[in-house]
């Protein structure tokens, strides 16, 4: 299982398919190989979306976000 969370909070998000966190992988940028966070903000939420994210990622995403206008989040397998 692969889980979400906002990486200042701690707050986990839920949980995200394998095809899920490969658009991530594919479509963010990481700073190395080994890289488990990415930093969005409403541009990048657009981004993702226009490129054919699933439903379920840019609701859980775009909630994480809230009234804000940008989140880092951090993902993790159990």
């Amino acid at each position: 299982m692969i889980r979400l969370r906002n990486k200042e909070t701690g707050t986990e998000l839920g949980s995200v398919t394998e095809e899920d966190l490969q658009f991530l992988i594919d479509n963010l940028e990481e700073e190395w190989e080994e890289d488990q966070d990415y930093y969005l903000n409403r541009q990048t939420l657009e981004m993702l979306e226009s490129r054919g994210a699933s439903a379920s990622l840019i609701r859980m995403l775009g909630g994480a976000m809230g009234d804000r206008d940008d989140v880092e989040v951090e993902w993790s397998r159990s």
